[in-house]
This record gives structure tokens, C-alpha cells and sequence, in this order.
């Protein structure tokens, strides 16, 4: 789900996969507005087919946070 989620992370904002790690943080370390956060919530949901709660996804601060609650939903 990680690798996915940088490659998604990268139509987002200006950052190569390679520099996308677990500890990650969307807006300090990735340059994330919170529209682009949203957009992206919005492509993965579609993707994975999958229901977002966007209080819990509020809540998300890491790349690695957001891999694990996607893993969790999609079980």
C-alpha cells in the first residue's frame, strides 16, 4: 500500500518517489495544501473502492499513517 500511495503522492505535488518516506508528513515535509490532500482522498477512494471517514483521515499526519489505514480499510 506504501509504494502505491507515493506513487500517487507524486501527481500531487512536486516531490520524487524516492524521497517519500514512511515518517513522511503531508503538509510539512510534502508540500501538501489541504485541497490536494482532499483530492487525493477523493482519487484513492475511487481507486481502491473504499470509504473514506474523513474525521479519521483529519487525523493522518504521515505517509505511513494513511498506508496503514488504507490497508485496514480494504481488508
Amino acid at each position: 500500500m506504501f509504494e502505491k500511495l507515493a506513487e500517487m503522492i507524486t501527481n500531487y505535488v512536486e516531490v520524487k518517489k524516492e524521497d517519500i518516506k514512511p515518517e513522511s508528513r503531508f503538509m510539512e515535509d510534502l508540500g501538501f495544501s489541504s485541497f490536494d490532500f482532499m483530492s487525493m482522498l477523493g482519487e484513492i477512494e475511487g481507486d481502491l473502492d473504499v470509504e473514506i471517514d474523513l474525521e479519521e483521515a483529519a487525523n493522518i499526519r504521515t505517509v505511513q499513517e494513511a498506508a496503514d489505514y488504507l490497508e485496514k480499510l480494504s481488508n
